[in-house]
């Protein structure tokens, strides 16, 4: 298990060695990179607070981590080994501590959110498709049910490949069996012989987990060609940790990448995407006309911040496995009570119970409530069907206790 609870010394010494191991810009003779430490008038490289704030040193450094450095020991810009390797490390520990891979057989990066990790996958299965089979744009399509997020209609669009969207059924948000068979029946007449498949480990509306067997079984009895990708952008840092029996991981042999997204439940800052592949993969996303880049360059976004990566191996280390899983937990029972009050006023609302997102009805949500609370609707531009609460952090206790009261004191008045 590479996951280990440490100290923030420990944290702090590990994270200053690998500054050290990096070149630096203004003690090393370093004339080719179009970049340097951020700029000295706004950010003060001396200020004493930096000695005790690794994460802010990192970032004012300035490392960059383009490429993919999982690929091969010291892979990339050689500037910047000593927070690669905690990128490959975080990466080996995400991969095999959470989404239960075996030892070194996934390749990944950093990303700058969830939608590029989505896009990202999208675009080397496209890829895939048109070298190993020859096949043509017009014949690939890319999967996904009606409450997916929207990068995979982005991504579509981007790669000029067809979006598959299959309805769910209004009460469980579960795929539509009978629907996904139609649509693939359908699409296959239409030409289509090759399906990015996307099974969601949690929707950003609902929380809803889509079945991998439905899409899979559905995908073979066509025999349609396929790869299938986990969306794990809100998820991923959390059903792991709450649902001992999820085989939303690399354990089940038909998920080949996953996407997960640490500014969401890790609390980490934005730019902290998780793109994980099995190997053997990311080189149908090699940009070979990259050849300046040592090592070349397999990601879309290209140069990326090295302290993204630190960030997040800091908040995995600090809390340890066992801190983590406790403080999900918390989160699941502080849902629960939520959930539990919803019901002793009668409001409908749909929850998956590994997870920490509630959508009620809108029609039973009284008028001024979501504006209060800062609620999201399924749609801003039309009448609301779903209002969603995310319990987080920062809700725990004052604000959830309230909005229950609030809710209690409008509904049994009206």
């Amino acid at each position: 298990m590479i996951w280990k609870k440490l100290s923030r010394d420990e944290i702090k010494e590990r994270v200053f060695s690998a500054l050290d191991t990096n070149r630096n810009y203004d003690s090393d003779y370093i004339l080719g990179i179009p970049g340097t430490y951020l700029d000295t008038e706004q950010f003060y490289r001396d200020a004493e607070f930096l000695e005790n704030a690794p994460f802010l040193k990192t970032f004012i450094n300035n490392p960059n981590h383009i490429g993919c450095h999982t690929l091969a020991v010291d892979e990339g810009e050689d500037l910047f080994r000593g927070t690669q390797r905690i990128e490959v490390e975080l990466i080996r520990l995400i991969s095999e501590d959470i989404m239960k891979a075996e030892p070194k057989s996934i390749d990944g990066y950093i990303a700058p959110g969830g939608t590029e990790a989505n896009i990202q996958a999208m675009w080397i299965y496209r890829n895939y498709f048109r070298a190993e089979f020859k096949a043509d744009l017009s014949e690939i399509a890319v999967l996904f049910s009606d409450d997916s997020h929207y990068s995979f209609y982005k991504g579509a669009n981007l790669l000029n490949i067809k979006a598959l969207s299959i309805p769910v059924t209004e009460k469980t948000r579960e795929i539509d069996g009978q629907a996904l068979k139609t649509h693939l029946a359908k699409a296959k007449k239409e030409g289509i012989k090759y399906i990015i498949a996307i099974a969601n480990l949690s929707t950003t509306m609902f929380g809803s987990v889509d079945s991998i067997d439905l899409i899979a079984n559905a995908l073979e009895e066509e025999n349609l060609q396929y790869k299938l990708h986990l969306d794990g952008a809100f998820g991923g840092f959390i059903y792991p940790f709450t649902n001992g029996e999820s085989k939303m991981n690399f354990s089940n042999p038909r998920v080949n990448s996953i996407t997960m997204d640490a500014h969401k439940m890790l609390m980490a800052p934005y730019g902290t995407g998780v793109f994980l592949i099995r190997k053997g993969w990311m080189h149908y996303a090699a940009t070979e006309e990259a050849s300046y880049v040592q090592g070349l360059d397999y990601t879309m976004v290209g140069s990326r911040s090295g302290a993204q990566a630190v960030s997040i191996w800091m908040i995995l280390m600090i809390h340890g496995p066992q801190g983590w899983t406790k403080m999900m937990r918390t989160l699941i029972a502080e849902t629960d009570k939520l959930c539990a009050a919803l019901d002793e006023l009668g409001v409908n609302y749909y929850r998956n119970p590994h997870l920490n997102i509630v959508s009620m009805q809108a029609d039973q949500v009284p008028l001024g409530i979501p504006q209060r609370y800062r609620l999201v609707s399924d749609n801003f531009n039309d009448e609301p069907r779903w209002w969603k609460i995310v319990v987080m952090q920062h809700t725990v206790g004052k604000v959830v206790d309230r909005f229950i009261s609030d809710m209690r004191s409008v509904l049994e008045k009206a």
